[in-house]
């Protein structure tokens, strides 16, 4: 491995120098990647997340990883990860759109399992007609395979929030897989400032001993995966096992708040919140909202911007409170279905002042007129 100093977590999110780089966010992932002490990245190709698994691949040979590999396909690599994850190393890829859907299997069993792993998903389209196009509608599948889900605004967000997972999915009272999503190539192939830490420190190595289940060695046998006895033997006693156990993993997601909270500052970041009028998503949704906030202003309209950082653990109670006074809430989407709008819905105690608009999808980018237009038709 390259030699780098281990420094304390906190130390390397907070308080090291920082360097402004002009860098793509599959750079940033790299960067990331670089910082994170990660024994194995296993990839399989697919855009738009390609290219930050090639630049994964480059450090690799750099002595930044211990082992990298390509997989047979995505449901090969997940199912990888989790043999790896299992035996006790620290590991990351990535995916995105049909590569997340081929995959899906493996995401709710990494939860069952208490596997801490870290994946980034670039999102994409799924729909037919083929599209490589950005659009967030494979987050709506992911909302409850019971793993946790941040979701990056720019490149900046994606850096900060992978090198945090790492440190959270591995917090023993959570121990689960975090999923860092942001939007393809909005963020992986576009380039901006971001700010990061000297390639010289990393964080301390995950100590599989930690972990609330037994990790697999030579001393323990591989009692993750207990076939026979739940499923084979007792339909009482397998059904009583998975359900505690589901209600467990959901508790763990629920104790993965206080750590969000410390390490990216909270589950959401609100501006302007007394507004009449909110914006409420996430992603680079955020970024069009600020910018037709900043036009309405000019109009003499009055906008408050709540962004959201984690989609699970969702911030309900932030956001009922948050949104109690508003008279409109207002939820841009990169997807058809408005799987934000619908989470919205949900949980504010007026659920008629939400407009789940504007929304595009199939890769069209979000044009800050229709979200002015919808704020305009809300100021009426």
């Amino acid at each position: 491995m390259k030699n780098q100093r281990v420094v304390e977590p906190e130390y390397l999110f907070f308080d090291a120098e920082r360097e402004k780089k002009f860098i793509t966010g599959s750079e940033a992932i790299k960067e990331a990647i670089k910082r994170a002490n990660v024994d194995m990245a296993i990839a399989y190709p697919i855009t738009p997340q390609s290219e930050s698994m090639h630049l994964v691949g480059d450090i690799f040979a750099e002595g930044y990883l211990r082992e990298y590999f390509r997989g047979e396909n995505e449901f090969a690599v997940m199912s990888e990860v989790t043999g790896a994850a299992m035996g006790g190393v620290r590991v990351f890829t990535a995916t995105g759109g049909p590569g997340t859907l081929r995959a899906f299997e493996m995401f709710p069993t990494w939860v069952g399992a208490r596997l801490p792993i870290v994946c980034a998903f670039l999102t994409r389209g799924i729909n037919s007609p083929l599209t490589i196009q950005p659009d967030t509608i494979e987050m709506a599948y992911m909302l409850d395979t019971g793993m946790l889900m941040l979701h990056a605004e720019t490149a900046q967000d994606l850096y900060d929030m992978l090198l945090k997972a790492f440190i959270i999915a591995e917090t023993t009272e959570v121990h689960i897989p975090i999923g860092v999503f942001a939007d393809g190539f909005f963020v992986t192939h576009t380039k901006e400032g971001v700010e990061i830490a000297s390639e010289d420190i990393k964080l301390p190595a995950y100590d599989p001993y930690t972990a609330p289940v037994p990790v697999m060695d030579m001393e323990n046998p591989p009692v993750r995966q207990m076939r026979d006895p739940f499923v084979m033997k007792s339909n009482f006693i397998s059904y009583a096992a998975h359900a505690s156990w589901q209600q467990e993993t959901v508790s763990a997601g629920e104790r993965a708040r206080k750590y969000i909270h410390k390490y990216l500052g909270g589950l959401v970041e609100v501006e302007n919140e007394d507004a009449d009028i909110l914006i409420v998503t996430s992603g680079t949704a955020v970024s069009q909202s600020r910018e037709a906030i900043a036009l309405a202003k000019e109009e003499g309209i009055n906008v408050g911007l709540i962004k959201i950082k984690s989609i699970r653990p969702f911030p309900t109670e932030e956001i009922k409170q948050l949104t109690s006074k508003a008279k409109a809430i207002i939820v841009p989407e990169f997807n058809r279905v408005g799987w934000l709008s619908r989470e919205i819905k949900s949980v504010v105690n007026d659920s008629d002042k939400v407009h789940g608009a504007p929304r595009v999808y199939g890769g069209m980018t979000m044009p800050i007129e229709l979200i002015l237009a919808e704020i305009r038709r809300c100021s009426l």
